[in-house]
């Protein structure tokens, strides 16, 4: 079953993916944005909810507090990070809480992950192929959102939340909830020699890249990661992953590979309301 269900589909509603399962525990929200419901004018039409692609920042800012108010939130909680394809884990505290949500500059700098145990930060991360990674642990309330492009994966980011939520919170990973969100599917990402000279070290590398022609494959992201987590200590049996490809559908989702790279970003979302 697709574990990321829409949870508004009205045209003047910030259009969503719920993370089904995990909405339902108290006070936790998670979920994925679409591409319809924004104020954005091509080619980021409509919901493009970053400030880095050449939008206009009002219509960014305007769109972030739609899908804000959509899922209930003050805006001033909204917290990102700078995302630079790395593998850093940033350590958000209350003082973090809603850099980045209205200019780039005060965004957490050099951090493709963020953790936190604080209640009413709502941590986000922006996408256009790349895979959405969730954490969540059950028994400490701490949570993880990490953005995983082939780089942040070959660079093990997934591990690396795990590890710094175990270091941080007392997280014991075997106990982790996990989901992997929408974003490039094999059936689409095709990838040359550069990229598969850097899958090729990681164990069992090979077996998610399916040759094609010209020392070229077919890369699977998601199983990857899906991959590094069970390495990690995360149990597979504890592992959402969404089927949605990106760039098959870009009737729903913003596509970097699909539309040539002029184009804007989804949003994952993961945050914990207090009370």
């Amino acid at each position: 079953m697709e574990p990321f269900a829409l949870a508004a589909d009205r045209a003047q509603d910030a259009a969503l993916l719920s993370l089904a399962s995990w909405s339902k525990r108290g006070g936790l929200t998670a979920g994925f944005t679409l591409r319809g419901g924004g104020v954005s004018e091509a080619p980021w039409r409509s919901l493009n909810t970053a400030l880095h692609v050449g939008d206009d920042p009002e219509h960014v800012i305007r769109n972030r507090r739609k899908v804000a108010d959509a899922l209930g939130w003050d805006f001033e909680a909204w917290t990102c990070a700078e995302q630079v394809h790395g593998n850093r884990v940033h350590v958000v505290t209350r003082m973090d809480r809603g850099k980045g949500r209205e200019s780039r500059e005060t965004a957490i700098p050099g951090a493709d992950a963020l953790i936190t145990d604080e209640p009413d930060v709502l941590l986000t991360m922006f996408f256009a192929d790349c895979v959405p990674l969730y954490f969540y642990d059950p028994d400490t309330n701490a949570l993880g959102l990490a953005h995983a492009g082939w780089k942040g994966t070959v660079a093990d980011v997934a591990g690396a939340t795990v590890r710094a939520m175990a270091e941080t919170y007392g997280t014991r990973p075997h106990r982790l909830l996990a989901a992997i969100g929408p974003s490039i599917g094999a059936c689409c990402y095709e990838v040359d020699d550069a990229v598969l000279r850097h899958v090729r070290p990681l164990e069992d590398g090979e077996r998610f890249a399916n040759p094609t022609a010209d020392g070229r494959a077919k890369l699977n992201l998601k199983q990857l990661n899906r991959h590094l987590m069970i390495k990690a200590g995360i149990l597979a049996s504890r592992i959402e992953m969404s089927s949605w490809c990106t760039s098959c559908r870009t009737d729903l989702f913003f596509s970097h590979r699909a539309e040539n790279g002029s184009t804007g970003r989804m949003m994952s979302w993961l945050g914990r309301k207090s009370g």
